[in-house]
């Protein structure tokens, strides 16, 4: 039987328990889901598994020794396919896999950015995205302390290689993170009123 993304999602809700690990795979499955409707839509749930999965060992492999090959060796005893653990090596640059096909290119693409746009959203009045446009995600980009740890070089090499500009797929990814802003507590309105402000 093919893998489903409820069986993606299980392997997350088992490997890990950080919310904010667990909501950054959410966001790289929407940015993937919103490319694969305009590559491959025959395809959609197996981008989105590969979006899901690609940190699923982060928490129990933090090191670029261990993470994501001892994932993968994970994925294979669960019988995930074998297109899929390809893809989950190849957005590590360091593991030797190529990046060939084009889900696998864009799972590169969108693993940094989503953390930039994410750091970007959490320091503004509102905390949502869904006010969130590309201008803000410039000035703060010009930055380079501002949120150190999204690779920049990576992001740029990311969106060249996935063969689009820079600041359309910063759009296109704000877009696709927008539709599960409430998910991953991005919408604003509703954390505030928890937060009693």
């Amino acid at each position: 039987m093919p893998m489903t993304r409820d069986d993606a999602y299980n392997i997350v809700k088992q490997y890990v328990n950080n919310q904010n690990l667990r909501n950054h795979m959410l966001a790289v499955e929407a940015a993937m889901k919103f490319y694969a409707l305009q590559y491959e839509p025959e395809h959609v749930e197996k981008w989105q598994i590969v979006g899901l999965l690609h940190d699923f060992d982060w928490e129990i492999h933090p090191t670029m020794e261990d993470h994501p090959q001892k994932g993968a060796e994970i994925l294979k005893q669960l019988n995930v396919p074998e297109d899929i653990i390809r893809a989950v090596l190849s957005h590590a640059d360091y593991t030797g896999t190529s990046r060939v096909s084009i889900m696998e290119k864009a799972l590169f693409a969108c693993d940094e950015i989503t953390g930039l746009i994410t750091a970007v959203v959490m320091v503004r009045p509102s905390k949502s995205l869904m006010d969130l446009s590309v201008s803000s995600v410039k000035k703060k980009w010009k930055n380079l302390n501002f949120a150190a740890g999204a690779n920049r070089k990576e992001i740029q090499e990311g969106a060249e290689e996935f063969g689009i500009d820079l600041w359309q797929h910063v759009e296109n990814v704000i877009t696709a993170m927008q539709s599960i802003a409430s998910e991953i507590g991005l919408a604003g309105a509703e954390s505030m009123i928890q937060s009693g402000e």
